[in-house]
């Protein structure tokens, strides 16, 4: 089993920065992709940013240039760190990963809880 702990969400103005933390636990996890997703009010949940174990990076095109995702690996944490903040960010993130599970013998995806991020003007 898999826990995902979520930290770093807030309130902040626009063009503000806020960095959301994802730390993975679960005894002898693999982690594949680490992933951030985000659910505005009213809408569906949509893909912000992925990284894979490659390195390969993908972004939404609405937050390219301003976001970055990174992991640390030795402490199974996957970051967000969001820079120039819109409105249109303000919404619930959620984490995202794909862990192998050795009783199944196959990757499962996991969520965590979610974290508020409100951008205001």
């Amino acid at each position: 089993q898999v826990q995902l702990v979520e930290s770093g969400g807030g309130l902040v103005q626009t063009g503000g920065s806020l960095r959301l933390s994802c730390a993975a636990s679960g005894s002898r996890s693999l982690f594949r992709s680490m992933a951030w997703y985000r659910q505005p009010p009213g809408n569906q949940r949509e893909l912000v940013a992925s990284l894979s174990n490659s390195g390969a990076t993908n972004y939404a095109d609405s937050v390219k240039g301003r976001f970055t995702i990174a992991r640390d690996n030795a402490k199974n944490t996957v970051y967000l760190q969001m820079n120039s903040l819109e409105l249109k960010d303000t919404a619930v993130y959620y984490c995202h990963v794909e862990a192998f599970d050795v009783a199944a013998k196959t990757w499962l995806p996991y969520w965590g809880q979610g974290t508020q991020v409100t951008v205001s003007s």
